[in-house]
């Protein structure tokens, strides 16, 4: 294989720019399992106010975040429903199940997005003795295997309330919850506003090398914080990645229209539908997604596959026009186009 021209896997092979990492060699530290590193704390208290919750806590990634905020909610022998694509049924490798004693059941969905009706059909907040109850309701915005969808507020607002209506915790992913605020200008309060906790990710678009954020009540994150370090989470002079998602937040967030204007290019020079690619998540039905993707490698250009005629386009800061332009012409005779 030649040298890698463009990796479009994901937007998690971003790497620290130098100014960035200026940041993260002068940061202030300390022993945060202490609660003693100031840039730790400055960060937590940021996004706390950013997202709108009363504190917050800083994990070494996105997974451990959910894993977290769904098991303030749920106990062993309960279940979460979730979309049937979502990452934490189908990408965190069981945790819920291995560490916590929490089950999943899931609703279909086209490409993630979110029917209120579904979840409604779904749930059993009191199953009684023979079958499982419903602790919470998870959601994913934006929705990484469905294509980056942007969740339709509306459904999102009758699924909180018929969350409330059935005392029912609401926990959100909100991994790429930064690309749903750029793409849909609604204020990241307001994506937030009736979740429990809302877990979100530096390290992907935003450019960070590590880390994510859970954010709740003080009640909540206290419980989280003894839970991080039960599993492994407690880190110690961590303000050195913690001061790559300051810098990040302050200098990367605008600029994630430009990775949407580029995943839509791929989609639409690809033979898709523009309407398809909200975000940075390019979805491409092809002939044979494997031999497609084989193909591509020898020349340089890396995605994932989906399923046998699906390719996922992952677009990010490290990826220029240029480096679109490198990946059309290679994929587009792959695809047939």
């Amino acid at each position: 294989m030649s040298e890698p021209i463009v990796d479009l896997r994901s937007d998690t092979v971003t790497r620290p720019s130098q100014p960035m990492r200026h940041a993260m060699a002068s940061a202030e530290v300390g022993d945060d399992v202490y609660g003693d590193d100031p840039t730790v704390n400055a960060l937590e208290a940021e996004l706390a106010e950013l997202l709108g919750f009363e504190a917050a806590l800083f994990v070494p990634s996105g997974s451990m975040g959910n894993q977290l905020g769904l098991r303030l909610h749920a106990k062993p022998g309960q279940e979460i429903v979730c979309d049937w694509m979502a990452h934490i049924a189908r990408a965190e490798l069981g945790a819920a199940a291995a560490f916590s004693g929490i089950t999943f059941r899931t609703w279909g969905s086209r490409r993630g997005e979110l029917d209120a009706d579904a979840v409604r059909n779904l749930i059993a907040p009191d199953a009684g003795p023979y079958f499982v109850s419903t602790a919470a309701i998870e959601l994913e915005n934006t929705h990484n295997f469905g294509g980056g969808t942007i969740l339709d507020r509306a459904e999102v607002a009758a699924v909180i309330a018929l969350a409330r209506q059935h005392r029912l915790a609401m926990h959100l992913d909100g991994a790429r919850l930064w690309n749903a605020h750029i793409a849909s200008g609604v204020a990241l309060t307001d994506l937030t506003a009736g979740f429990d906790t809302v877990s979100v990710c530096l390290s992907k678009g935003l450019g960070a090398p590590v880390g994510s954020v859970l954010v709740g009540s003080r009640d909540h994150i206290a419980e989280a914080r003894v839970w991080r370090k039960r599993y492994g989470g407690g880190m110690r002079q961590v303000g050195i990645l913690a001061a790559a998602g300051r810098y990040a937040i302050r200098h990367n967030l605008t600029r994630l229209a430009d990775d949407h204007a580029r995943a839509q290019r791929l989609t639409v020079e690809l033979g898709g539908d523009a309407g398809d690619c909200p975000t940075n998540i390019a979805v491409i039905t092809v002939p044979d997604g494997p031999a497609a993707a084989a193909a591509a490698r020898e020349q340089g250009i890396l995605f994932n596959v989906l399923g046998p005629k699906l390719i996922r386009l992952v677009t990010h800061l490290d990826v220029d026009d240029d480096g679109i332009d490198a990946a059309i012409k290679v994929l587009r005779p792959l695809i047939g186009g």
